[in-house]
């Protein structure tokens, strides 16, 4: 993975995609069949609208497999579907924990963060997810307006 990340934080837009996707695939991979099948089944849940369901997969996911990254972030975006912000952040927090550079779940709290209205800890969440993923789906535009923002309340 380490040389993945290397060659995400220096590829040009077209590469960054396909690495990220790779990324994201092995971030996927828990290493037991069944904790895949629980990954998704949740997916699924969460795709069809069924918030509840999806955070039942995700909750058996996360109490089978607490060493499991993917299973807390992909729980942390059924919370934050369900407006459970506290959980979700807790989720975030445990799969950085578990793995440092997991751009989407830093994103995930960066997006939190900025719906809470707590500007600052939203633009350091995406500056995180810049340092690692320069082509990130829109995190340069957040930054530069989540900036003028943080730049704005200094004055």
């Amino acid at each position: 993975m380490d040389s993945l990340f290397d060659r995400l934080k220096k590829a040009d837009p077209a590469d960054a995609k396909r690495i990220s996707a790779d990324i994201r695939m092995e971030m996927s991979k828990s290493g037991s069949a069944s904790m895949d099948l629980l990954l998704k089944r949740g997916r699924e849940a969460l795709e069809a609208g069924e918030t509840d369901a999806a955070i039942e997969h995700f909750t058996a996911l996360t109490d089978h497999a607490p060493d499991f990254a993917e299973g807390f972030h992909a729980r942390s975006i059924a919370y934050a579907r369900a407006e459970l912000f506290g959980p979700a952040v807790a989720d975030i927090e445990r799969a950085i924990s578990l793995r440092p550079r997991h751009f989407p779940a830093i994103y995930g709290l960066g997006a939190i963060l900025e719906e809470l209205g707590e500007t600052d800890l939203a633009y350091e969440a995406y500056a995180r997810v810049h340092s690692i993923h320069p082509h990130f789906e829109d995190v340069t535009t957040k930054l530069e307006r989540l900036g003028n923002e943080v730049r704005g309340s200094e004055l």
